[in-house]
């Protein structure tokens, strides 16, 4: 009786632990696959470029998701309405100097950049808030500088998402590029 009483005590415990160990590696999985941390399995994968303009080196850190035949503009990203300008976490673009965007004063530090895009006029914004995910708690009061940029239609398609950064005269121009689309935004390296 006692050594029955053990057994059937034993083939519980194996069966709770076997629930549990079950149980735990089915909550790893899917904290694998939805985890934000996670960027290696990711569908749009995390980007960063980078460039030293004269000491002042520029970083923009992106998600960069793909057209995939689908409709962009006006459907996946909705018109008039603010987009982080990627996929995952907010891009973010950090000066190591101030710079000069549009005659307005941008100081060194990290931004989550932001655009509301519309036909005509793409809305450029830079935000204090840089670390959030998306733009689901994007804050107009942390906006350090706003501008007006007009897309530009290109002939080819950019598949995935890109940005870029070039060279030009005091300072640089911050190049995005996707599906037809181009926006670039040059800046100046501001005067000490």
């Amino acid at each position: 009786m006692l050594r029955t009483t053990i057994l059937a005590v034993f083939c519980i415990s194996l069966t709770f632990q076997s629930c549990s160990s079950s149980e735990k590696e089915g909550k790893q999985r899917d904290t694998a696959i939805t985890t934000p941390d996670n960027r290696e399995n990711r569908v749009s994968p995390a980007e960063t470029t980078t460039a030293d303009f004269d000491g002042n080196v520029v970083t923009i850190n992106y998600g960069s998701p793909k057209v995939k035949d689908r409709e962009i503009w006006g459907a996946l990203v909705p018109y008039g309405e603010v987009w982080r300008t990627g996929a995952n976490e907010a891009t973010t673009i950090t000066f190591t100097k101030d710079v000069l965007i549009d005659g307005q004063l941008l100081k060194a530090d990290t931004y989550a950049f932001f655009t509301i895009p519309d036909p005509e006029a793409w809305t450029i914004i830079f935000n204090l808030e840089e670390k959030q995910w998306g733009a689901f708690k994007y804050d107009s009061t942390q906006d350090a500088l706003r501008l007006q940029v007009e897309p530009v239609m290109q002939e080819e398609l950019t598949e995935a998402l890109a940005f870029t950064l070039e060279k030009a005269a005091n300072g640089g121009v911050i190049q995005l590029r996707w599906e037809k689309i181009a926006i670039d935004i040059p800046f100046t390296t501001a005067p000490e």
